[in-house]
């Protein structure tokens, strides 16, 4: 192997081992401040937050979706279509939901961007025998929506919109039937990287 292409190989592993450190670093650190467990407020605003999700309409399901950021990811490293969950090229990805069941009716999924890219959450019944992950991604790096029950894509807003900016919160309410549901981003690449939680709905 010639010098320059050892130098290569030797970078993308220092790049690929900060980003596994990171990773592993900030969902500790979710963890131990209780982000993934805590009960949100009546109104619900992330610290710095540009805008607060309003009080709940029936019950509320409050959502986090979080990456490490684009930092992570060389120019030329194109999104996996591999099926293994968590990463967007060298970026970590997650959408974490509370509580995960709830009971049938009025449900306002609020949503928290806590990372540094553009997301959002769509609310899809989960067929019987399938699990959270397993939808087909196209071409395009995204999950057929038939079927959507509602997403909360609009910044500062509720229902559909180009997508949750950085910082900013987003909502949508639904009526939910008692059954399985997926709370996804179908940024596209996102679904693949791991971007998806159950949302189960009791009687």
């Amino acid at each position: 192997m010639n010098p320059h292409r050892r130098r290569g190989v030797w970078s993308a592993i220092a790049i690929a081992a900060a980003a596994l450190v990171l990773g592993v670093a900030t969902t500790g650190l979710m963890a131990a401040s209780g982000a993934f467990h805590r009960a949100a407020p009546a109104s619900w605003r992330a610290q710095g937050a540009r805008c607060a999700a309003p009080a709940a309409t029936g019950s509320a399901v409050d959502v986090t979706v979080w990456d490490t950021g684009r930092m992570m990811r060389g120019p030329n490293w194109p999104a996996p279509n591999n099926g293994h969950p968590g990463w967007y090229g060298m970026s970590m990805m997650r959408l974490v939901a509370h509580p995960t069941t709830v009971p049938a009716g009025k449900v306002t999924v609020r949503v928290i961007n806590a990372g540094t890219l553009t997301h959002e959450a769509i609310v899809l019944p989960l067929p019987a025998g399938q699990a959270t992950g397993q939808r087909a991604i196209g071409s395009d790096g995204r999950v057929s929506e038939a079927g959507s029950l509602g997403e909360a894509s609009r910044t500062c807003g509720s229902g559909a919109g180009d997508g949750i900016a950085s910082g900013a919160a987003a909502w949508t309410t639904v009526k939910l039937r008692p059954g399985r549901y997926e709370l996804l981003c179908n940024v596209p690449g996102h679904y693949a990287a791991g971007m998806y939680a159950e949302l189960d709905v009791t009687r």
